[in-house]
């Protein structure tokens, strides 16, 4: 029987998540593995009942983070935390509030006979925001394709088999970007189709800034390729406009400079030392 952990990470978001619990509960009862949920929560600051998110069924633990640290490394925290005090066979990290529906933990499971020993993502097939920032969205897919040449069309929503785990925890991106450090460890991976659901409670905490934050963090994983595609643009874009050099021509250069700074600045995220010791940021760690 496969032993299946799903990995949560939650940031005073509560009462959508006990509602997750629940469909989860619902959804994989009649799926012949073993299944366990661990919440990392995140130094929220809200106050959580115990009694509301155990099942008789799932067993479920509740890893209390003594400060805020972020989606990306509260989820990478998880993984090297179950990675080593856990026994299991697969690991499926999804958002705590309903976006990452429980529906398609069937179909993950599904696809561990077929894609064995890979890493299987959810690529969004249809997502629930609103016109503007789907656009936005599209942006950030153009961009990172642009820059980096890997078209990636997926979250942490994923099922991750106890090998790539091990691949992921030593990878010192992990501490920046969930997808970009899994891209990178990973040359191919399983697929599912996944169609983004809407919040269970409050609107999205994935804000405009946030889906910019989100966007560089995962090209800076790729620094050294954005590097040389922005010396061939800047090469290109001079040749075409050294004839014409003005204000105007050169902004998208400055722009392009700027740029490159962010990333470099954001790459410092990767530390593998920070991720070596992000245990010692775990308070307590509660069975329900």
């Amino acid at each position: 029987m496969k032993k299946i952990i799903i990995l949560i990470p939650v940031y005073n978001d509560w009462q959508s998540l006990e509602k997750l619990v629940e469909d989860i509960n619902l959804k994989v009862k009649n799926i012949n593995c073993k299944f366990s949920i661990f919440i990392i929560n995140d130094g929220s600051t809200e106050k959580y009942d115990d009694k509301k998110y155990s099942t008789e069924e799932i067993k479920v633990e509740v890893i209390s983070l003594l400060k805020n640290v972020g989606h990306a490394r509260s989820i990478a925290t998880g993984l090297k935390y179950i990675y080593d005090k856990e026994d299991f066979d697969y690991v499926i990290p999804m958002d705590g509030d309903g976006e990452d529906r429980p529906d398609e933990i069937t179909k993950f499971i599904e696809s561990t006979d077929y894609y064995v020993e890979k890493a299987i993502v959810g690529e969004r097939i249809k997502r629930s925001e609103g016109s503007v920032f789907t656009f936005f969205y599209v942006i950030h897919k153009f961009l990172t394709y642009f820059f980096t040449g890997k078209n990636i069309k997926f979250g942490n929503f994923t099922c991750l088999p106890k090998s790539v785990v091990k691949k992921f925890i030593i990878e010192k991106s992990s501490w920046n970007s969930f997808s970009g450090s899994l891209v990178k460890i990973e040359k191919s991976f399983g697929s599912i189709k996944s169609t983004r659901g809407k919040r269970y409670f409050g609107p999205s905490k994935m804000s405009f800034l946030n889906l910019v934050k989100h966007s560089l963090s995962i090209i800076s994983v790729f620094k050294l390729n954005v590097t040389i595609r922005s010396i061939l643009f800047f090469v290109i874009y001079f040749a075409i406009i050294n004839k014409n050099i003005s204000l105007i021509t050169i902004f998208p250069l400055l722009l392009l400079v700027l740029f490159l700074f962010i990333i470099f600045n954001l790459s410092n995220r990767e530390n593998i030392k920070e991720f070596d010791a992000s245990l010692s940021n775990i308070g307590d760690v509660r069975p329900h």
